[in-house]
């Protein structure tokens, strides 16, 4: 499945150096399965501030996350993103991000598109003076509008390349050609049997 386009509200999130562990904290990672993350999502954060972005009833609903620089850093866990996309988020919009959030964001279908300061800051500060408004990312333009402003903002190139052919997700690939697993499965001596 090709992402070319990403369309919904945004959720402002200030803040440099958000990591995983504020993301989704670790007692959560004992989970067998991803079910029921979304309710964790920032909940020490969300407990400690009555205000935060995640529980304001103005962005309830938004599905475009606009963060600040080194967004997702910390530990690899993929229970973050995977919190994040259960919440409701399709696509995030930073600075910059961890190397490991970005590719397992990316790997679920979330992608993660990089735009300077200043960029960031006129959306984000858009988004809380304005919160009904509608944003649309566009994957090949490499640009986000958001009422009357557009910003450059794009994945990293081979990240792009893969969302617009739909080679993002290395499952459904292999699930395609699965006739093709099984006939190289069949013929290594460790999965065939020796």
């Amino acid at each position: 499945m090709k992402i070319e386009r990403i369309e919904g509200r945004g959720l402002p999130l200030r803040g440099n150096d958000i990591d995983t562990d504020r993301i989704m904290p670790a007692r959560f990672l004992r989970a067998v399965s991803f079910e029921g993350l979304e309710r964790h999502v920032f909940e020490d954060d969300r407990a400690a501030d009555p205000k935060h972005p995640f529980d304001d009833p103005r962005f309830r609903g938004a599905s475009i996350l606009i963060v600040n620089g080194n967004f997702g850093c910390g530990s690899s866990r993929e229970h973050a993103p995977q919190g994040l996309a259960r919440f409701g988020i399709k696509a995030i919009i930073g600075e910059s991000f961890s190397e490991i959030f970005q590719g397992n964001a990316t790997m679920m279908g979330v992608p993660c598109l990089l735009a300077d300061r200043a960029s960031i800051e006129r959306l984000q500060s858009l988004v809380e003076r304005a919160p009904e408004t509608a944003i649309a990312a566009d994957i090949e333009a490499g640009a986000v509008k958001a009422g009357d402003l557009t910003i450059a903002a794009a994945p990293p190139a081979a990240t792009r390349d893969a969302l617009l052919t739909g080679q993002w997700n290395p499952t459904a690939m292999l699930l395609e050609r699965f006739d093709d697993v099984r006939g190289v499965a069949a013929r290594l001596p460790y999965v065939a049997g020796f």
